[in-house]
């Protein structure tokens, strides 16, 4: 260890206060983005980046702290709310017209992490402690399907209590300065994929079919409107969440955690074959992106950049690691000329899982979002096994038997 940060106490500890302050952070951004001078700014970088920045830079120096009851519960009721308004006008055709290259990156984004694993170990193994190996395994779980499989794979190496603290470090720093990234190239994705030559057809076909959609459904929202369109998201992320405790784990491949996802995603589908999905019209997927907004700032909340003092050797070996998965990526990318939607959403259904992948997703567009959650379903299910062949990999560049 190099040394470790200072701790300090945050300047607002209540919860209430965290999510005002988050909210104003919210207000005044997009408040910026109307004004004549400082709008011009958000044509260079999209507002997304500073809705995730801002508020860890409020953590990073005290203002709000990187863990409350606020982040954990806007992460796991208000998200798969937000998922159900994006997914209710889901023109499902649509999405099976993007083909096989979303599950092509997802492919190749977990192949990144499972080699650059072992990679990064054996370029970093004489700074890190020769236990290194079993943290690096439970990260890779954690990097290709959230953290159930963070817990399950660390279980699996035997990881120490020590080393499990150590590594949210580098998954929270590294993964979150990507993430950051991704929503940057957001705003710039028709100018990438011009410059890379890629076929984004079929996003463009998608995107027009749902803004046609919004358009042909719209109308003034009444009161009425807006309590049955939270009622949706609400009483529907309720009753996933509450069901998918009580379905069968298959191993830890199926948690109740993938559940929850699978049956919130499963519901908008339904739903969105049924009049509900007019609903679009009165605003459905606004109120969702209010929701996915406020989910950025908890996620740009939960990360504070003075733990790098902790670990800097880690730093430096997920810095390294997630290089190696973005070559990965942007190479096989380049050899089927992939939107780099499909680099963005096929990265974080791997290393952010089902809090970020629709997230990243609706960054691009809001009727993508259940391209991410669907890809992030899969990332779940693939986080074990791949994580495993990781583990060993590791094992061998550890020297260990």
């Amino acid at each position: 260890m190099f040394g470790q940060a200072e701790a300090h106490v945050p300047i607002v500890q209540d919860p209430a206060g965290h999510l005002a302050i988050l909210m104003a952070v919210l207000a005044v951004i997009f408040w910026s983005t109307q004004h004549s001078v400082i709008g011009r700014l958000f044509k260079v970088v999209p507002a997304l980046v500073f809705c995730y920045f801002v508020p860890t830079t409020l953590t990073t120096f005290g203002v709000i702290p990187d863990e409350s009851p606020l982040y954990d519960w806007v992460g796991g009721f208000v998200l798969p709310a937000a998922l159900l308004l994006l997914i209710l006008s889901l023109d499902l055709p649509a999405i099976i017209k993007l083909g096989p290259k979303a599950i092509i990156m997802l492919l190749a984004g977990t192949t990144g992490v499972v080699i650059g694993g072992p990679i990064s170990l054996a370029i970093c193994k004489g700074w890190l402690p020769d236990d290194a190996w079993q943290g690096m395994a439970a990260l890779a779980g954690s990097w290709i399907g959230g953290g159930a499989n963070y817990m399950a794979m660390g279980d699996i190496a035997g990881t120490s209590q020590h080393m499990m603290g150590l590594m949210p470090i580098p998954d929270v720093f590294v993964a979150n300065i990507w993430m950051g990234v991704l929503l940057y190239m957001s705003g710039h994705q028709y100018a990438i994929d011009k410059w890379t030559g890629a076929d984004a057809s079929t996003i463009r076909d998608l995107e027009h079919t749902m803004t046609e959609f919004q358009q042909r459904t719209a109308r003034i929202p009444t009161t009425g409107d807006l309590i049955i369109i939270l009622a949706i998201a609400f009483f529907g992320s309720w009753m996933c969440s509450g069901l998918s405790v009580h379905l069968p784990e298959i191993g830890s491949a199926i948690t109740s955690t993938t559940w929850k996802y699978i049956t919130i995603t499963t519901l908008g589908v339904l739903l969105s074959f049924t009049p509900m999905r007019n609903y679009e019209g009165a605003g459905a997927s606004k109120v969702g992106s209010v929701m996915i907004y406020l989910l950025v700032a908890c996620i740009g909340a939960s990360a504070n950049f003075n733990k790098v003092l902790d670990a800097p050797e880690f730093i430096v070996m997920g810095m390294i690691w997630i290089a190696i998965h973005i070559t990965v990526l942007l190479t096989v990318a380049w050899l089927i000329k992939a939107p780099i939607f499909f680099v963005a959403v096929g990265s974080q259904a791997n290393i952010g899982g089902a809090a970020s992948a629709p997230v990243v997703a609706a960054a691009y567009h809001p009727s993508l979002a259940p391209v991410g959650a669907l890809l992030a379903v899969a990332g779940y299910v693939l986080g074990t096994y791949a994580g495993l062949a990781c583990m060993h990999l590791l094992k061998f560049v550890a020297g260990v038997s």
